[in-house]
């Protein structure tokens, strides 16, 4: 999927790209397949903003994905691929024999007319989804279940994909995007290939207009501001690290620069045999 550029007629058409589109086969959503999405501008339910940042831009409805691929041994083909506001992937519309119709993450490859599979006796092609037992070592993969049974929750962005790197003692050593290294149970579903819309990370959005579509408002930068607005503010000059007097620190007092967010003992961090750095986990 190749993006538009534009001629500099204007300062936002000089560095704006948009999507072609060409690989959308339909319009509409499925109108079974939808909820409406009801947006809060940042409030929670006392209508105080608790996330800064956020309000207005497009209605968008959200498609009910299948990240479980629970329906085993049944052909489904695909009928179509749609555009999905709120993800940078594409969307394939499943039609199984039986009538039943899902969405599913578009890979690499796939076709209007296709035909998939899920199941552990399902073969290692494009969009079938199997447990990591059965997918051969050095595949692409991506949708990949954490826990057997809970659906795909990592590697469902456009143009990701892990590599299973190999199978020992009930679990399966998978290489993901960022270069972290981890096992994962070898019950666990994963669908085969790499996700589609590759071509995603060469949108510029170009101007702030586009940024407010998706629901995104701006937010003045500490610099800019005076020294009773914010630690960063005030000054003959820039100091990006407040001068060195402070810890500089979120509204709610959390350290806003170089603070840890991942707990030193996780429980998880046992599963993780190279984290993305390349450095060794901690682990008790």
């Amino acid at each position: 999927m190749p993006v538009k550029t534009f001629r500099p007629l204007t300062p936002s058409t000089r560095y704006i790209t948009i999507a072609d589109f060409s690989d959308i086969t339909k319009t509409k959503p499925e109108k079974s397949l939808v909820e409406i999405r009801k947006k809060t501008g940042g409030r929670n339910m006392y209508g105080r903003v608790t996330a800064r940042g956020i309000g207005g831009g497009h209605k968008q409805k959200i498609r009910l994905v299948d990240f479980k691929r629970n329906k085993h041994n049944v052909e489904a083909t695909v009928s179509a691929i749609e555009y999905d506001p709120m993800r940078s992937a594409r969307l394939a519309l499943l039609q199984y024999a039986d009538g039943e119709k899902r969405y599913i993450i578009a890979p690499v490859g796939i076709v209007v007319g296709k035909k998939v599979y899920s199941g552990p006796t399902a073969p290692p092609e494009i969009g079938n989804a199997l447990p990591l037992k059965a997918i051969p070592v050095s595949s692409a993969i991506h949708n990949l279940e954490l826990t057997p049974g809970r659906g795909g929750q990592i590697v469902r962005s456009a143009g990701g994909a892990a590599t299973l790197m190999s199978k020992d003692e009930g679990y399966a050593q998978i290489r993901l995007p960022s270069g972290e290294i981890r096992k994962v149970n070898e019950n666990c579903y994963a669908t085969m290939g790499q996700v589609g819309n590759t071509e995603h990370e060469n949108v510029i959005l170009g101007k702030a207009g586009r940024t407010r579509h998706r629901g995104h408002r701006g937010i003045t930068r500490g610099m800019a501001r005076n020294p009773v607005d914010h630690p960063n503010g005030g000054g003959q000059g820039k100091s990006k690290g407040g001068g060195g007097w402070q810890q500089l620190m979120s509204p709610w007092g959390k350290v806003a620069k170089g603070g840890k967010t991942r707990p030193k003992y996780k429980y998880s961090n046992k599963f993780i045999v190279v984290r993305r750095n390349g450095l060794p986990i901690k682990t008790k």
